[in-house]
C-alpha cells in the first residue's frame, strides 16, 4: 500500500530506486470495443485480459442492458475475462432504464453509434464529469444519418435520448477534431446504413475499431493520406462475427511506468505484453526522442497482429531526458499520455513545447489547467498560452499538495512525480485511478520496494 493515507488523500515519498516487472491492465480502448462488438455479433465471444476499471465495467453493463448475456470472471484487478453471448444486432432490445455510462466518454459515444441504427428508444447518462463533455461532434453526424437525438444544450451534452432507425442514411463525414471515438461512432452506425459510410480525418487517430471490425469480417477500407490524415469507409449491412479476443496491456497505463523509470536516477522496469499498435505508440516514440532508454522487444510470431494488436515487452531505464517540440498531430496520437509527458518535460533539461492541446480541456477534467497547476505546485515552470503548453525543464521538484480534479490520469501523473520530488507529495482524491488502473497505488509501492 502507499506510504500514508489520510482521508481522501495519499502521500507519496521519493523512492530510493525502482525495480521489477509490471503487467499493465488490459487496454481500455480495446476492452470497450471488444465488448460492444461482441454485443453486435450473434453468438458467443470470449474476451481475455480485459481492463477491469470502472469505465470498462460501465460498457459491460450497457451491453447487458441491451440484451447480451455478459459474464465476468477473474480476480486480478489488472485484467479479467468476459464471456458475451449476444442475439446479434437484430435481436437487441430496448433498455428498461437509463444506460449509465458513468465517467466513460468512450462508452457513451460508441454506444450512441450502435443505438442510432437500432429502432427503439434509449437514454444515456453519466456522472457530473461526463455530463460536461461535448457530444455534438457525435450527435450531429448521427442525426444526419437519420437518428433522432435530444439532450441538453441542443443535444450537445448528456443526458442524451436516442430514437434509432434502420436502415440509416450513409454519410460522408469529416471529423471536426481528431477523435477516434467520433470516427468509431459513425462507423458503427454505418453498419446499419444502406450504402457506404465514409469518415475523413485531418489527423489519423487510433485504429482499434477498424482493426477489430476487419478481424470480425467487416471490410473497412482505409486510405492513409500523405498529409497525415486518413479516409475510412465501410458498406452497410455487413455481419459482425463473434470472435475470441486477447486484450493487450494498455500503453496509456504503461506510460506512467515509462516516465517513472526514465526520470528516476536509479531505475529499471520491465513492462510485459504492452500493445504497440502504430497508432497508439506515440508516447514511446516521443519519450525516445527525449532520450529515454526504452527497449521494445516484440512478443509473438510475425503476422500475429493481422488478427488484432501487436505486443511487446518494454524495458526502460534511468535516462537523461531533453526537451522537445511536440506537434498537434503528435498530441492527437498521444492524447491520453500528454499529462505524464508533461511531467517528463518538467524533469528534462531544456524547453518542451506541446502544441494543439485544446482537446485535453474536454476530458474527464480540464487536463491543461490541472497539469499546469499541479506541476507548478511541485516547482515546475509551466506556461499555458491558448492551446500550447511550454515547460522549462531541469528544475528540482518539491513535494506539495496537488489536486487531481478527480481525474485518473492526473492522479497517476502526480503519484509518479512524488517518486522523484523532494519530501512528501500529497495527492487529493487518488481513488479516481480506479477508472482505468485498479491497483495502481499498490503497484507503485511494489516497484519502489
Amino acid at each position: 500500500m502507499p506510504d500514508v493515507t489520510t482521508g481522501s488523500a495519499i502521500a507519496v515519498r521519493p523512492a530510493p530506486r525502482l525495480r521489477g516487472e509490471v503487467r499493465p491492465p488490459g487496454d481500455k480502448s480495446v476492452s470497450h470495443r471488444a465488448l460492444l462488438l461482441a454485443l453486435l455479433a450473434e453468438g458467443e465471444s470470449r474476451i481475455s485480459g480485459a481492463g477491469d476499471g470502472r469505465d470498462v465495467r460501465a460498457t459491460a453493463s450497457v451491453a447487458a442492458a441491451l440484451g447480451a448475456t455478459v459474464e465476468r470472471s477473474g480476480d486480478d484487478p489488472r485484467a479479467v475475462d468476459y464471456r458475451v453471448v449476444s442475439p446479434g444486432r437484430a435481436g437487441l432490445r430496448e433498455p428498461d432504464g437509463v444506460l449509465d455510462c458513468q465517467n466513460s466518454g468512450t462508452t457513451l459515444r460508441l454506444t450512441c453509434g450502435i443505438l442510432a441504427g437500432l429502432p427503439g428508444f434509449a437514454v444515456l447518462d453519466g456522472d457530473a464529469s461526463l455530463r460536461a463533455r461535448p457530444m455534438g461532434r457525435v450527435t450531429t453526424p448521427l442525426a444526419a444519418m437519420g437518428a433522432t437525438i435530444a439532450g441538453r444544450a441542443g443535444a450537445t451534452l448528456p443526458p442524451l435520448a436516442i430514437t434509432g432507425r434502420a436502415p440509416l442514411t450513409p454519410i460522408d463525414h469529416t471529423t471536426p477534431v481528431p477523435s477516434a471515438q467520433v470516427k468509431s461512432a459513425v462507423l458503427l452506425a454505418g453498419l446499419a446504413a444502406q450504402g457506404t459510410t465514409t469518415v475523413r480525418e485531418a489527423v489519423a487517430t487510433r485504429d482499434h475499431t477498424e482493426r477489430m471490425l476487419r478481424a470480425r469480417g467487416v471490410a473497412v477500407r482505409t486510405e492513409r493520406l500523405p498529409d497525415g490524415g486518413a479516409v475510412h469507409a465501410l458498406d452497410g449491412g455487413a455481419r459482425v462475427r463473434p470472435l475470441d479476443e486477447q486484450v493487450p496491456g494498455d500503453v496509456s497505463a504503461a506510460a506512467f511506468w515509462l516516465v517513472a523509470a526514465a526520470i528516476h536516477p536509479d531505475a529499471e522496469l520491465t513492462l510485459r505484453n504492452v500493445g504497440t499498435n502504430p497508432t497508439r505508440r506515440a508516447i514511446i516514440d516521443l519519450l525516445q526522442r527525449m532520450g529515454a532508454e526504452i527497449d521494445v522487444r516484440p512478443v509473438g510470431a510475425a503476422g500475429d497482429e493481422a488478427r488484432g494488436e501487436p505486443l511487446a515487452d518494454l524495458v526502460v531505464r534511468s535516462s537523461r531526458l531533453r526537451g522537445i517540440d511536440v506537434t498537434a498531430a503528435e498530441v492527437a496520437a498521444a492524447i491520453d499520455e500528454i499529462p505524464v509527458l508533461c511531467l517528463a518535460a518538467a524533469v528534462a533539461t531544456g524547453r518542451t513545447v506541446i502544441r494543439g492541446v485544446g482537446e485535453l480541456r474536454h476530458k474527464e477534467s480540464d487536463r491543461v489547467a490541472g497539469i499546469a497547476a499541479g506541476l507548478a505546485a511541485l516547482g515546475a515552470r509551466v506556461t499555458v498560452d491558448g492551446d500550447t503548453i511550454e515547460i522549462d525543464g531541469g528544475r528540482t521538484l518539491t513535494g506539495a499538495t496537488v489536486e487531481t480534479q478527480n481525474d485518473h490520469r492526473l492522479a497517476m501523473t502526480f503519484a509518479v512525480a512524488g517518486l522523484v520530488a523532494r519530501g512528501e507529495t500529497l495527492i487529493r482524491d487518488p481513488g479516481s485511478a480506479d477508472v482505468s488502473y485498479p491497483g495502481f497505488f499498490g503497484e507503485l509501492e511494489r516497484v519502489r520496494a
